[in-house]
This record gives C-alpha cells, sequence and structure tokens, in this order.
C-alpha cells in the first residue's frame, strides 16, 4: 500500500484524508526544522559574519545544539505519550500536580 491509499495500479484517485495528515506531518517537521536553526543559530553563530565557513568552535556549539535540541524533543515526546497513556486510563490532569 502506498503512502497516499493506493495499492497496485494507480486508480485515478487519491485519499484526500491521507494527503491532509501528509500535510499535517510535513507543517511540524518544516517548524521543528526552523525552530532548530533559529534556536541553534542565534546561540552559535556571531552576528558578524567574519568569514565564509563556520569556524571549529561555531562548528562545535552547533552539534551540541542540534544533539541537545533532539534529546530535548525526544524527552517531551515521550513524556506527552505517557501523560497521554494515563489520560485514557483516568481522568488526571494533563500537567499533573503543578
Amino acid at each position: 500500500m502506498s503512502f497516499l491509499g493506493r495499492s497496485g495500479p494507480p486508480s485515478g484517485s487519491v485519499n484526500p484524508e491521507r494527503v491532509e495528515m501528509a500535510m499535517q506531518e510535513l507543517d511540524m517537521i518544516t517548524d521543528v526544522f526552523n525552530r532548530l536553526v533559529s534556536s541553534c543559530h542565534n546561540k552559535c553563530v556571531s552576528a558578524r559574519y567574519a568569514e565564509g565557513d563556520l569556524s571549529k568552535g561555531e562548528s562545535v556549539c552547533i552539534d551540541r545544539c542540534v544533539s541537545k535540541f533532539f534529546e530535548v524533543n525526544k524527552k517531551v515526546g515521550e513524556k506527552l505519550q505517557s501523560m497521554g497513556a494515563g489520560q485514557s486510563g483516568g481522568s488526571q490532569s494533563a500537567f499533573g500536580s503543578l
């Protein structure tokens, strides 16, 4: 089965629900990428460009920033999933005991 809901030879119809889901996923991925670039660029790259390439320090900083960004993103996603699983099992608040 293909990504857009077609299996076998093309029948001329595309599942609009799957297209919408794909568009939403693309928007989310684009948003994460843009936030990553903005955050790490602001933290690691000087506003005054001295050379065309990144310096060794800037390159290392960006490497670490990207790694931390994805690690935090992963942990937040896991926490939200566990909270969602708790929500389906009971009437607990999404924010726990804040």
